[in-house]
């Protein structure tokens, strides 16, 4: 076990190098700028677009992927995640993440403007699409669409689904003293009905968990806030003077906390990793920016409101420990509890007993499975494009990732980590190259969008203004209304 965990330590240094760091930092930024701060601008148009309602049932609606990619996007690295930015890169991390989650939202609606603007129509009569489409089809770059559709296979397929079974598992073996084993059983049974129907029933099961788990967790956060408000201020102060070096004791570890707040972030809202440009291809609406504004929304809860909950959990409780680059204590608050969910967990314990602790175990497993569905679904959309929609690769598929779920409770929580940030990054590295190429065609997409709003229209979708042929039909209904509108207009 130790032979296997040296060679993923090797290989997550490689694919998380600085390198990624900064093509994640410098593509948000970027986009934030060239789009001129769309996450601000066009919030209303965020909010707005999840009432829109698709002309039939070839996708899915456009709030039921906001529940998927939320469900997706909130999960264990919203808790588990924070924690372990702060075990390895201080309080600063939190900051970072936040940073990350503020302009990752641009790189989140230019992936999903352009997965909506290239998606394509299954046999089945669904809607597909996701970077593997755009980077074949706008790129004409066919090897580097399967390099990303593999990547996305190995990892929400392989590599990612583990990390979530273990933290249900040892929440409810500390929470409950049930057997991780026996949760990883009846996690894996439950899972398995749901993803054996397809992504309307992921749709719709996401529709109704990821609100409900959101607000729960988030209003348990600002109860601890109140019971603790004394020492609110002292946290925030802590964790900016940190981010930036002006903290001596954590001073020597400004460079961790970077990577890890970047690295926690990008796990954790999975903007620009292209994942939840997968989920939202499947949706129904009249003009690929309303996915991206949505897609750009739920960076928001994930990262600006969710991880802010774990974070303020954990640093008021003062439940957390920090480590430098030895792997020494800088901080040891709670010595012998693992870096992970447990720290939430403890500082649940603390506010409200044993009640909390059980609390954050039933919630566990509604973060869970939203994550794990959205992960299906991605792994499988991409592997119908490796294998032209072969059903004997999909079945494939869904028995390999139920395994890889189960396999969350045979190993640790560090190598279960290790092999979630490899799929990520992996995923990562392909995605934001392929976005920042086609930035310019994002760019023309989105100032078509902006043309017709500013115009007083409610903005539909014609493929052949931007320079796009749709083979599809996708957009035909709602490119007739364009037309239609535009002689009314003139």
């Amino acid at each position: 076990m130790s032979f296997f965990n040296e060679i993923m330590s090797v290989v997550n240094d490689i694919v998380w190098s600085l390198p990624l760091i900064g093509l994640c930092m410098g593509a948000a930024v970027f986009f934030s700028f060239y789009f001129r701060l769309p996450q601000v601008r066009l919030f209303k148009d965020m909010v707005n677009s999840l009432t829109e309602k698709g002309d039939d049932d070839v996708g899915i609606s456009p709030f039921q992927t906001f529940a998927t990619t939320v469900g997706s996007r909130v999960g264990m690295g919203n808790i588990a995640g924070v924690a372990t930015a702060i075990y390895f890169g201080g309080p600063g991390a939190v900051f970072w993440m936040l940073f990350m989650g503020f302009f990752a939202a641009s790189s989140a609606l230019v992936e999903t403007t352009l997965a909506q603007a290239y998606k394509d129509v299954t046999d089945d009569g669904e809607y597909v699409g996701g970077p593997q489409l755009f980077i074949e089809k706008a790129l004409n770059k066919k090897w580097l669409a399967v390099l990303f559709a593999l990547a996305t296979v190995i990892g929400p397929g392989i590599l990612m689904p583990g990390l979530h079974t273990y933290s249900i598992a040892s929440t409810f073996e500390n929470a409950f003293g049930v057997d991780m084993l026996i949760v990883g059983i009846v996690s894996v049974a439950i899972l398995g009905l749901v993803v054996w129907g397809g992504i309307k029933r992921i749709g719709k099961v996401a529709e109704l968990m990821a609100p409900v788990m959101t607000v729960i967790y988030v209003l348990i956060a600002v109860v601890i806030l109140v019971m603790n408000f004394e020492k609110f201020p002292g946290a925030v102060a802590l964790i900016v003077k940190s981010a930036f070096g002006l903290e001596p004791l954590f001073a020597g570890i400004i460079g961790a906390a970077i990577q890890w707040g970047v690295k926690r972030g990008l796990y954790s809202n999975e903007a620009g990793q292209g994942s939840g440009a997968i989920v939202s291809a499947a949706a129904e609406t009249s003009h690929p920016v309303k996915q991206g504004l949505i897609q750009a929304l739920s960076v928001f809860i994930d990262t600006l409101i969710v991880c802010s909950s774990s974070a303020i959990i954990i640093m008021v409780t003062e439940k957390y420990n920090v480590i430098n680059g030895n792997g020494e204590f800088i901080v040891s608050h709670i010595p012998d509890i693992e870096y992970g969910i447990r720290w939430a967990q403890e500082g649940l314990i603390s506010a409200f007993g044993s009640l909390g602790g059980k609390a954050l175990a039933i919630i566990i497993i509604m973060f869970v499975f939203t994550s794990l569905m959205g992960y299906y679904y991605e792994a499988e959309s991409t592997m119908r494009y490796l294998t032209k929609n072969s059903s004997a690769a999909v079945k494939a598929m869904k028995i390999i990732f139920l395994g890889s779920t189960f396999s969350g409770v045979l190993f640790n929580g560090e190598v279960i980590w290790m092999m979630g940030d490899i799929g990520a990054g992996l995923m990562a590295w392909f995605n934001i190259i392929a976005i920042l190429l086609l930035s310019k065609k994002a760019k023309e997409i989105f100032a078509d969008y902006e043309n017709q709003r500013n115009s007083g229209l409610d903005p539909m979708f014609n493929p052949v203004d931007v320079g796009i042929v749709d083979q599809t039909g996708a957009w035909k209904k709602y490119a007739q209304r364009r037309i239609k509108a535009q002689r009314k207009e003139g």
